[in-house]
Order: structure tokens, then sequence, then C-alpha cells
């Protein structure tokens, strides 16, 4: 592994557990096992490794919706949380935590959610042989909701919001 990978994959771990502001760049020195000097040759800013921890991220979870079904959407949901855990959406917690206000930060979100919406309004249109603009955004509103309700509830959270998003494709396939 390269000293930026490394560095990416213990940042990732470190602003998804603790948040971006709580992160400092000590423990991120920390956990890459680099001096400062080369964590900031390999990263720029913390904004800049946010935003590239972010973009790894996304490349990661965006693979993973591949699929052709909004069930399968939900299939891919439920897998991530598995393995990544239920602390809600890093992209909007890091954008909360900024408050939009880090530029790097910002158009890594913008540019994730942006793929991410039209990634559920292509899965949309594939499940049902049409287009449905409305049908996709409730789509996408139990994903982000279930996403972050897993964080108190559990996965049990993702597989309601699953069950719930069967009914709406069925209702709209009728």
């Amino acid at each position: 592994m390269d000293m930026t990978t490394k560095l990416i994959a213990a940042a990732e771990q470190l602003f998804d557990r603790h948040g971006y502001m709580a992160t400092g760049m000590d423990r991120l020195t920390e956990a890459a096992g680099m001096s400062s000097r080369t964590l900031y040759k390999h990263a720029g800013s913390k904004a800049q490794l946010m935003a590239r921890v972010l973009t790894e991220r996304d490349r990661r979870f965006m693979a993973r919706l591949e699929v052709r079904t909004v069930d399968a959407l939900f299939a891919a949901l439920e897998d991530w949380v598995w393995v990544e855990g239920t602390r809600g959406c890093l992209f909007l917690r890091s954008r909360a935590e900024t408050g939009g206000d880090t530029p790097e930060i910002a158009e890594a979100v913008a540019s994730h959610k942006a793929a991410f919406h039209r990634r559920i309004e292509e899965v949309v249109a594939a499940d049902l042989g049409r287009e449905d603009p409305v049908l996709a955004e409730q789509v996408l509103v139990l994903i982000e909701g279930a996403t972050h309700a897993a964080v108190y509830r559990g996965a049990d959270a993702v597989s309601a919001a699953r069950a719930a998003a069967a009914i709406l494709i069925e209702r709209a396939r009728t």
C-alpha cells in the first residue's frame, strides 16, 4: 500500500469514527504512521485530505450501487451498513460539521449527492421500465433516512425502508 493510500484509509477511519472537526492532524499522523511533514506532502491541507477521503468513499459506495432494481439498492445499503457500520452518511456529517463553508468538502459532497441521485433515478427507471422522478425522490429519501436512522435503530432501519420501497414500487407498477 503506497503512502497516499495508507493515509486516506487511516483518515477515513478517523473522520468516520470521530468526525472532521474532532480529528486533529496529530491524530492523523499517528494513525497513518508518518510525520506531519509527510502527511502535508501527500495530503495538502486537512480539508483537501477530507475531500480525498470522500472521493474514495464515493468510489466504493457507488460501485456497490451498480444494480438494476430498487430492492437491490436496499440490499446494497444493508451490506454497506454491515461492513462500514451505522454511523450515518459521512458526506452529510462532514458537510454539517463544516457548515458547507469549506469548498473542498462542499464540492465533494455535492458531487457525490448529485451522482447518487442520478444513480437512483437510473435504477428506478430500469426497475419500472420508465422514468418516475417522484418515485426516485421517494426512494432517495428512504435511503437517506434509513442511513441516518440506522445510527440509533441499527441495520433494521434499512430493512424497514426496503419494505416501504417495495410497497412504493408495487404501487408504481399498477
